[in-house]
Parts: C-alpha cells; sequence; structure tokens
C-alpha cells in the first residue's frame, strides 16, 4: 500500500529541513568568522577573505544560503499567521516556547532582510553605503563603523538573541517532529540541552558583536591576540561596490 503525504506535511518537513541545514550550518559558521574579530582588524579580514576566494561563492550563497533562506522564512511567516498562541490562557512554558518561536521568526524575517540589505550590500539609506561583498579590506572597519551607531548595535543585539533561540528551539522541534527523541525524559533533557544552545549561541553572537568595538570583545584583552590598528575611512563618496 503506497504511502501519501499531504503538500502540508512536505512543506512542513522542508521547512524543518532548511532550518536544519543549511541554515543552522551556516549561522554556526558566520559565529565563528564574525568571533574572528577578537583578535583584531586583520584576523577578522583575512577570514572575510577567505569567504570571497571560495570558488563559485555566488552559486553557494543562492541556493545553498539566499533560496533556503527565503522558503524557509516566506513559509515560517505563513506558519506563524495560522497558528493560535495560547501562552497567556494556559501558563505552560511549552506554550511560551511555541510562542517565541513564531514570534522571533516574525521578527528575523525583517531583520535579516535588514541585516542582508545592510552589511551584504550597503543599500540602507543613512547608513554606510560601502558593501562587505568585494571589500574584505575594508569589512571589520564597516561593521564596526555600524555598531558605534547604538540603535543599530541593539537591533543586531536583539537578532542575535532571536537567531539563537529560534535556531536552538528548532533544533528539538526537529528532534521531536522527527521522531529522534520519544520519550518524556528524553524531550525534557533535549529540551535543557537546547535552551543552553540559545544561551550559549547568544553569548557568542553578542561577544563577537562587541569585539567590533571593544578589542576581545567581552574577554579581558590579555586573552586576544590583538593589535592596534588606524581604522580606515569608509564614507560615502569613498565607498567601492561589487
Amino acid at each position: 500500500m503506497a504511502i501519501k503525504f499531504s503538500r502540508t506535511f512536505l512543506l512542513r518537513k522542508l521547512h524543518q529541513i532548511t532550518g536544519i541545514v543549511p541554515l543552522g550550518a551556516f549561522f554556526f559558521v558566520h559565529m565563528f568568522t564574525n568571533s574572528k574579530a577578537m583578535n583584531g582588524e586583520a584576523a577578522f579580514e583575512k577570514a572575510v577573505q577567505e569567504i570571497h576566494d571560495i570558488p563559485f561563492l555566488l552559486i553557494i550563497e543562492i541556493f545553498g544560503i539566499f533560496l533556503p533562506l527565503l522558503f524557509h522564512s516566506i513559509y515560517g511567516v505563513i506558519i506563524a499567521s495560522e497558528g493560535r498562541s495560547n501562552a497567556l490562557g494556559y501558563s505552560y512554558a511549552r506554550n511560551w516556547f511555541y510562542f517565541f518561536q513564531r514570534a522571533t521568526g516574525i521578527f528575523l524575517f525583517a531583520f535579516i532582510l535588514f541585516h542582508i540589505l545592510n552589511l551584504r550590500f550597503g543599500l540602507i539609506p543613512g547608513l554606510n553605503t560601502t558593501a562587505v561583498a568585494g571589500n574584505a579590506d575594508l569589512s571589520f572597519n564597516i561593521i564596526a563603523s555600524e555598531f558605534q551607531i547604538p540603535w543599530v548595535m541593539v537591533l543586531y543585539m536583539l537578532g542575535i538573541a532571536a537567531t539563537a533561540w529560534h535556531l536552538a528551539y528548532g533544533f528539538f522541534l526537529f528532534a521531536v517532529d522527527w521522531g529522534i527523541v520519544i520519550g518524556e525524559n528524553a524531550q525534557r533533557y533535549t529540551l535543557y540541552a537546547c535552551i543552553a544552545l540559545a544561551i550559549g549561541l547568544f553569548g557568542l553572537g553578542a561577544n563577537a558583536a562587541v569585539s567590533f568595538v571593544r578589542p576581545c570583545g567581552l574577554f579581558p584583552q590579555a586573552l586576544c591576540e590583538h593589535k592596534s590598528e588606524a581604522i580606515k575611512s569608509t564614507k560615502p563618496n569613498e565607498s567601492r561596490r561589487f
């Protein structure tokens, strides 16, 4: 007897898979690269240049990041619009986790669009117009100049927190929905592990963000191999576009 799957079932499974791979994997790599800023401008720009030197980078970005991200974001908003939160009526932790998963998904839809337009392409009016793409030698100072603006730093901190939670709790939902963890105890301990992962990812991302405005980020500067360098100008009239 053939097993039939509804289109909604398949779309939801694809939505979960794209959230884990490649988007989850990309976030880990992205945070690792950003953490290179702890050791200063030269270390971070070398890491960015290594990414720019990857063969077929544009194809990898389109099919490995942008298209999965577009599908995951749009379908995630659709799921969020169809779901009804009962966190206020039934104040269980799982209900609040469900609410935060949907809320962070909607917020991230707008934040990631801003992030891509701002740093990837330099297209946000009133902010830096130098794109990181094609300007690896200016990448540290492009980001540092943005993060010196208080509201931009706060926005990115919120974005890091939302991404950390959305991804970590997404791991939990994936493990439960795909039957990887079944028993009550297994699910409880998996949830604890995912909450710890969310906290750890936020700490990692927050430290990387602070590293662009303070040597070694939140850690004592003695722990990092940081060399003081003059900040290069990234004014609009000196911008270069990829």
